[in-house]
């Protein structure tokens, strides 16, 4: 069975800490390799008026993990998913041969009790949390 890290972000712009986690879970989880789930929208960041186009977005992506086991990708876009658990779900269905992590950066696990059904997402995968500094503190008194 193959595994694959997902990491998803605005990527706004993708940026050398993205790389730098992504590479980092894949060694120390064994993956396989690693998507990156450029979204079309962030739900907890609608009013963000700084945000490039996706087209831009997927293109700094697409550079940034050039030359590493990294694939960046609008799939989110095709699957016509906008939540974390409604892309989870129908990336597990496209793909059953495939063992999903999602990664998140340990800023993303203080907020992650904010997510649209979390509780459900750590039912459908395991999730690999990746220590950011100084959000650590943060993330381990999140609630989630």
């Amino acid at each position: 069975m193959t595994h694959v890290g997902i990491l998803g972000g605005s990527f706004n712009p993708a940026h050398r800490g993205h790389r730098g986690i992504t590479l980092s879970a894949i060694d120390a989880l064994a993956l396989d390799e690693a998507w990156w789930l450029v979204s079309p929208g962030n739900p907890l960041k609608d009013a963000a008026n700084d945000m490039a186009p996706l087209a831009a977005r997927l293109a700094s992506a697409r550079r940034m993990a050039r030359r590493a086991p990294i694939r960046a990708t609008d799939i989110e876009t095709r699957l016509h998913t906008r939540y974390t658990l409604d892309t989870i779900r129908k990336l597990k269905r496209r793909y059953p041969k495939i063992r999903f992590i999602w990664l998140m950066g340990a800023d993303n696990l203080a907020d992650f009790h904010r997510w649209k059904n979390w509780r459900q997402i750590a039912r459908e995968v395991p999730i690999a949390v990746i220590a950011r500094p100084g959000y650590d503190g943060r993330a381990l008194a999140a609630p989630a």
